[in-house]
Parts: C-alpha cells; sequence; structure tokens
C-alpha cells in the first residue's frame, strides 16, 4: 500500500513519476476533449431528443457550472482525505456521467450526466496539478506542469475532431463513451503509479462553507454564461450576477470567523502565489477569447465542419506543444518574469496579428498566428502555474490548487462573456439586414451561422458576404482587445511580480542543483 506523504518529493524522487505524469495527462486530455466534444453533437442531439434552444444550452452548460463551483472544495477535500484518492474518486465519478450520458435517451437526464460529469471533473482538474509538487523537484516541475497544461488545451481542438469522427460513424451516444475506455486507463495508472498525498492537519469540510462556495459560483458562472445572450439588464442575469456577489460575501465573512478555513485567505497575502495567479488567469481571459471566435470563422466563414474547423486549430497546440517543451530551460536561464512577460507579448502580437484579417485573407494567414499564439501562450502559462505552485506550501497542495483552478475558470468564463458580448455588438451593428423581414433580420443577427441559414432559406446570397464581413470586423475587434489585454498583463507582471517569486521549494531547488554537481 501507498503510504502517505506530506513532506516534498524533492528528497525521494519517484522513478515511476513520470508513468504518474502520463495518467495525468489521459485524464486532463479527457477532460479538455469534454469541454467541446458536445458543440458538435448539439445539431444531432436536438433533432433526435426534440430539444429546444434552451434546453441544448443547458445540455452544454450543465456541465460547465458544476465543474467550476466545485474545484475549490474539492481541492480541499483531496488535502483531507488524499489526492490520489479524491482523484481516483473523481475519475470514477466522471466515468459513471460518462456511461449514463451514453444510454440515456431524453434531454433531463443528458443535462444530468453532464452535471455528473461536471462533478467528476471538479475533482480531477485540480488534483491532477496538485500531486505534481509532490512528485517532481523544482525543475522537473516546470516540465511536467508543461507537459499536463498542453494536455489539457490539446483536448480542445480534439473535441470536435473525435466528434466529428465519432458522428460519421456511431449513433450520438459515443461522444461520453469514448471517455470510458480512456478515464478506466487513467484510474488505474493512478492507482498504481501515484503516491498518495495528504495534509492531515487540514480543516474539516464545512457543510455552510461548501453550499456557499458551489452555490455562489455557480450562480456567478451562470450569469456570466447567459448575459451575452439575455443581455446584461436581464433580470435573471442580473439576479444571478447579484445573488453570487451575497454568497461569495457571505463565504468570505464566515471563512475570516473560523479557525481553520475553507477559503485560506493566507494563501492570497503570498504575494508569489497571487501574482502569478492572476497572470494566468488573464493568459487565460485573452485565450477564451480567441477560441471563442474562432471556430465560427472557420465553420461559417471558411467553410470548414466540425471535423476540419478542430484539425484547423491544431497550429495553436503546436505552438503550445513547442512551448511546454522548451519552457524549462528558459524559466531556469532567465526567470519567470521574464518569460511570463515576454510569453504575454508574443500572445499580444499572435491576437493583433489576427486582427488584421480580411475575408480573403484565407487559413494560412490564421495558422500563421494561431502558431505564434500557441507558442505566446505556452510561455506565459506555464511558469506561471509552476510559480504558483511553487509557492504552495505542500499540504496545501489541493486547496491551494483548487482556487488557482477556480479563479482561471471564472477569468475564462468572464473572458468569453465580455468578449462575446463585444463580438455581438459589432456584428449586429455591420451586418446588412435590409429588406429582410423583421422576423428573419433578428435571426440574422443571432449568429453568422444563423444569417448563413436565413441567406440559404430566403435566398439572398448577399447576406452571406455581409455577414461574413461583419463577422470578421467583430473577431478583429476581440483579438484587438485580446491584444492590449495581454500587453497590459505583461507590463503589470513585469513591474509587480517578483524576480524571485517567494517560493517554499527555492532552498530544496538549490540542494538539490548541488547534489546534482
Amino acid at each position: 500500500m501507498a503510504t502517505v506523504i506530506n513532506q516534498p518529493a524533492v528528497d525521494r524522487q519517484d522513478p515511476r513519476r513520470w508513468w504518474a505524469l502520463a495518467a495525468l495527462v489521459a485524464s486532463m486530455l479527457v477532460l479538455g476533449f469534454d469541454l467541446t466534444i458536445l458543440n458538435v453533437a448539439l445539431p444531432t442531439m436536438a433533432g433526435q431528443l426534440d430539444a429546444s434552444t434552451g434546453e441544448q444550452q443547458w445540455m452544454a452548460d450543465a456541465y460547465v457550472i458544476v465543474f467550476a463551483a466545485l474545484m475549490l472544495p474539492a481541492g480541499l477535500l483531496g488535502d483531507r482525505f488524499g489526492r490520489r484518492r479524491m482523484l481516483v474518486t473523481g475519475l470514477g465519478i466522471f466515468l459513471v456521467g460518462s456511461l449514463l450520458g451514453a444510454l440515456v435517451d431524453s434531454v433531463e437526464l443528458v443535462v444530468a450526466a453532464r452535471a455528473v460529469m461536471g462533478l467528476g471533473g471538479a475533482l480531477v482538474m485540480p488534483l491532477a496539478m496538485a500531486v505534481l509538487p509532490a512528485l517532481f523537484a523544482p525543475g522537473e516541475r516546470t516540465r511536467a506542469v508543461g507537459i499536463v497544461s498542453a494536455a489539457a488545451a490539446l483536448g480542445a481542438p480534439l473535441g470536435p475532431i473525435v466528434g466529428g469522427w465519432l458522428l460519421d460513424h456511431f449513433w450520438w451516444g459515443s461522444i461520453f463513451l469514448i471517455n470510458v475506455p480512456m478515464v478506466a486507463i487513467g484510474i488505474t495508472a493512478c492507482v498504481f503509479l501515484l503516491p498518495e498525498t495528504t495534509d492531515p492537519s487540514s480543516p474539516t469540510v464545512d457543510a455552510a462553507s461548501t453550499a456557499l462556495t458551489a452555490a455562489g459560483l455557480g450562480a456567478l458562472i451562470y450569469g456570466i454564461i447567459e448575459a451575452p445572450v439575455r443581455g446584461w439588464g436581464d433580470p435573471l442575469v442580473l439576479a444571478m450576477l447579484g445573488g453570487a456577489v451575497a454568497l461569495i460575501a457571505a463565504l468570505v465573512l464566515r471563512e475570516r470567523h473560523l479557525p481553520r478555513p475553507m477559503l485560506d485567505m493566507a494563501l492570497l497575502r503570498n504575494r508569489g502565489f497571487l501574482l502569478n495567479t492572476v497572470a494566468a488567469t488573464l493568459v487565460m481571459f485573452v485565450l477564451s477569447g480567441l477560441m471563442f471566435v474562432l471556430p465560427p470563422y472557420l465553420q461559417a466563414v471558411l467553410g470548414h465542419d466540425a471535423f476540419g474547423t478542430g484539425v484547423r486549430l491544431l497550429p495553436m497546440m503546436g505552438g503550445l506543444i513547442v512551448a511546454a517543451k522548451g519552457a524549462e530551460p528558459v524559466v531556469r536561464r532567465f526567470g519567470p518574469r521574464a518569460v511570463i512577460s515576454c510569453g504575454l507579448v508574443v500572445l499580444a502580437f499572435a491576437a493583433i496579428l489576427g486582427s488584421r484579417t480580411h475575408a480573403d485573407s484565407g487559413y494560412g494567414f490564421t495558422a500563421l498566428w494561431l502558431s505564434i499564439a500557441g507558442l505566446g501562450f505556452g510561455f506565459a502559462v506555464v511558469p506561471s502555474m509552476d510559480s504558483a505552485l511553487g509557492a504552495l506550501p505542500v499540504e496545501r497542495a489541493g486547496s491551494g490548487t483548487g482556487l488557482l483552478m477556480t479563479v482561471r475558470q471564472v477569468g475564462s468564463a468572464i473572458g468569453i462573456a465580455l468578449l462575446g458580448s463585444l463580438l455581438s455588438g459589432v456584428y449586429v451593428d455591420r451586418l446588412d439586414t435590409g429588406g429582410l423581414p423583421s422576423g428573419a433580420a433578428d435571426t440574422a443577427g443571432d449568429s453568422v451561422v444563423a444569417a448563413h441559414a436565413v441567406a440559404d432559406r430566403l435566398g439572398v446570397p448577399g447576406l452571406i458576404g455581409s455577414a461574413d464581413e461583419a463577422y470578421i470586423d467583430g473577431m478583429a475587434t476581440v483579438l484587438l482587445v485580446s491584444g492590449i489585454a495581454a500587453l497590459v498583463t505583461a507590463l503589470l507582471v513585469a513591474a509587480l511580480l517578483p524576480k524571485a517569486p517567494p517560493s517554499p521549494d527555492a532552498e530544496m531547488a538549490r540542494r538539490t542543483e548541488n547534489a546534482r554537481q
């Protein structure tokens, strides 16, 4: 039986650690492509399940809301009951949800299955990162973080690729069933390869704080998701956002009076952890803008199907893989502050370059700036995540990583909501719907895909050109704003991030290097 480890892993490098990392990569790949694979199947599922637009939204959002709402308490559960145990539990819950999704035949049960999968994913995502400090010494940890980050990011374009192939050959339930063998492999590998780590002194799981956390973050994420669709002034959106603020404020007030709080505010007073978390979150804000605008451009404007769209997102993953592989020696040579700042500048350059896209630019130009964006993203997010993890005491790795991943997820959701609203505003303003019936004009203003459908139905080819131009103008605006945000973040990182972030690993890194010499 694996022993419980409460000390850093530097003094006892486990020879199985790279095999254990492979298990984590398999788990993160599943979570990554499950965020996007459903989008490919929604039209088919809507037809066979007779799902309305609102029900389709719930099928997609149930996973994201539960996933984001429960990551923070999930990290604490890992600290208290064992990170490997809870990671395996999360994978098991995800497997059950996948089996349920593959076998059901109603909208309500699909939504329930997606919520169960979100619960499992909430346990897996932070704890997969949290075990890295116990497996790897500081130098190797940068490479490990890069590999895990690349696996999670690679899943996004794999979703449409895998989903498109499955739908061409099997029924829609296969998009859930594909998770089963990969999760089973991940569970087996985690059981046999991962050491158990825990913090026996971690606070007990407080039911009231957990409920406030889940309800507050769930309301926040739901309000953010709905805002671009319903409008920021919609009563439901305002109620959700207001309720989220009240619930999260109640959580903070309650936690301040507990002797061992679930939300450890001391972590946020750690400058290295706080600033690297902010940097990683702002990187995700920018990346979410890029990933939000690209699929409709590739599908509607350039005319590729879901499978082809996924394939054409791979240049970004190529750049990310290169950055993940090269981040460790570059960080060792120049330090995380310089690398994060330069990565953000490269990301900003890619976004601003992408904002020069025109209707006749073609895919070659898109592939160019996507590759550059992948490099920038990798060199920004890998060292920021690694430095944030390194600033955590090993015994608080679960709760700290849960906080880190929760803030990242919220930042990504906010990025999609704000940039999506910006895109929608520019698109509607530039779209020429003159001569169309009011109902058709409203439908065409919903999205570029809807405009193409209206044009085909009414035989108005000029609407397609107008919609494409309007969408490209909106995409260019989003990319320009994303580039400016990345530049501002780069300046903040260069000015505020410590040159050598305070970290419990610093002395261990020095001792390890001396031992090697």
